[in-house]
């Protein structure tokens, strides 16, 4: 890597240079984007254009960490890029042109391209307004966080760090390279992703930074709901979803983006005892990710969500008993209504709002079990209600248990493998998730002689019923049981 040169945006900001394992880490950037640097970069150098890498590739090639985007950015403008790539990309498109951005493939390599600019959001808008610039400073300055304001300039490789986010990475903290009012002021989301790399990457906020956060918090109501969504998809699948659901809280983000959280900080006196549920509900949110990476699963978004969530219907359902006793009930039925309608909002797919909401619905379900008093048919009931969610089920039943207790812990544990024991050898013997009646509606109308209609359903599930309460019944058995039934439900 060439010599590096270094400005600094502010007198107070520190001008570091990079360890020499970070400048191999640079290296190692710029050469495992060799298709890039050279081709890409002679040819812009070539007609007079800069062009580096710029972002999170550089951050997390400092840090270590591997590089999963490509950003690049130029002083070319969109139009100049297209003709600049034409016969060099293998592909383009062009959905984000009017934001300043030409996406590009070569090979295996996908990148985009991005104009200097400047965007800002007017006081009640809800898209940038963009304008482009002509020089790599006035775009790094626009960018969210100093350690996403460096650059490498290819072809040659040289390191660009005006706003000393070298300093800050190896300090650990987020600041912004201008006044942080103008930076969320031009964009309020940065709000969100501030928090978002506070769990993401284990950051701490700047005092400034967390000031102009709490003040502008209300700015996020102008931002897109899928924008939002996006960020917090991120922070729950960041390593440490709780130091951001933290902040939000602390900084009153959390009221534009899941109200419901900050509302589970129920107010507990000396009379009415009973667990903070926004601390339980970290809780279990933090128990549940350690249960997913024991039993090897990947981060888990519909896990995490019921996880924070399971509790939201708790605030509505409180009632104070006698002798200073809280009662939340059916809680699980009305957080199920919640989680569907805040996610609703929040533009997730269906099948996550559903699942979610299922999870939240199903939570309380095991606690009926105690010592293992449930027959074989509650046990199939269970988890055909689960489906395919059995397995998060299990996760976050296990995780519910917050006792400090170590008594009832371990007994709730016992009964947690008792169940999950007992279902895997229901599943072995009768192939637990497809379930069926031993006669299909096919069988059901030819012996009883009917045809279509809500008789065979009716039939149909009452033979359901008498297959999860006594197992495989055979279909000489079955067929007497269903004549039986008819006898007494379709005479006539």
């Amino acid at each position: 890597m060439p010599n590096t040169e270094f400005s600094s945006g502010s007198d107070d900001s520190p001008v570091e240079e990079p360890t020499p394992e970070q400048r191999a880490s640079i290296s190692a950037l710029v050469d495992s984007v060799r298709t890039v640097s050279e081709g890409l970069g002679g040819i812009f150098a070539a007609e007079g254009q800069e062009l580096a890498l710029v972002g999170g590739p550089v951050r997390d090639a400092l840090l270590g960490r591997p590089a999963h985007d490509v950003d690049l950015t130029t002083d070319a403008v969109p139009q100049r890029i297209l003709e600049l790539v034409e016969g060099w990309a293998d592909s383009v498109w062009t959905v984000g042109i009017d934001f300043g951005t030409v996406g590009l493939r070569k090979k295996n390599l996908q990148l985009e391209v991005t104009t200097y600019r400047s965007e800002s959001y007017s006081p009640k808008s809800r898209k940038p307004e963009v304008a482009y610039g002509t020089d790599i400073e006035d775009d790094l300055v626009r960018r969210d966080f100093t350690v996403n304001a460096m650059a490498v300039r290819l072809p040659e490789g040289e390191f660009v760090d005006p706003f000393g986010g070298l300093a800050d990475l190896r300090a650990g903290v987020l600041r912004t390279p201008g006044r942080p009012e103008d930076s969320f002021s031009d964009d309020p989301l940065r709000i969100m992703r501030a928090v978002r790399f506070a769990a993401q990457l284990g950051f701490s906020l700047a005092p400034e930074v967390a000031e102009a956060a709490r003040d502008m918090a209300e700015r996020l109501s102008i931002v897109s709901a899928e924008r939002i969504r996006d960020e917090l998809v991120k922070l729950l699948l960041s390593p440490d979803p709780r130091r951001g659901i933290e902040l939000m809280v602390e900084l009153g983000i959390a009221p534009y983006v899941l109200p419901e959280i900050p509302k589970l900080r129920l107010e507990i006196d000396e009379h009415h005892r009973h667990k903070d549920v926004y601390e339980h509900s970290l809780t279990v949110l933090d128990q549940a990710i350690g249960l997913e990476r024991s039993r090897g699963h990947e981060p888990d978004l519909v896990l995490r969500l019921a996880a924070l969530l399971h509790d939201i219907g708790k605030p509505r359902t409180r009632a104070f008993e006698g002798a200073g006793r809280v009662t939340f009930h059916h809680h699980e039925v009305v957080g199920a209504s919640m989680s569907r309608k805040r996610l609703t909002a929040l533009r997730f797919p269906k099948d996550v709002v559903s699942d979610v909401s299922s999870l939240v619905a199903l939570h309380l379900r095991f606690h009926g079990y105690g010592r293992g008093e449930w027959t074989d048919s509650a046990v199939r009931r269970y988890a055909r209600d689960a489906g395919p969610l059995l397995e998060r089920l299990h996760i976050l039943t296990r995780a519910d248990c917050t006792t400090r207790n170590k008594r009832k812990a371990a007994a709730l544990s016992r009964s947690y493998d008792d169940i999950e024991r007992r279902i895997a050898e229901l599943a072995e013997q009768e192939e637990l998730d497809r379930i069926r009646p031993d006669l299909d509606g096919n069988e059901i109308q030819e012996i009883l002689d009917i045809g279509p209609g809500p008789d065979v359903g009716k039939a149909y599930r009452h033979l359901l019923e008498l297959r999860l309460e006594n197992g495989p019944m055979g279909k000489e058995a079955a067929t007497e049981a269903l004549r039986a039934w008819a006898a007494e439900h379709l005479a006539g």
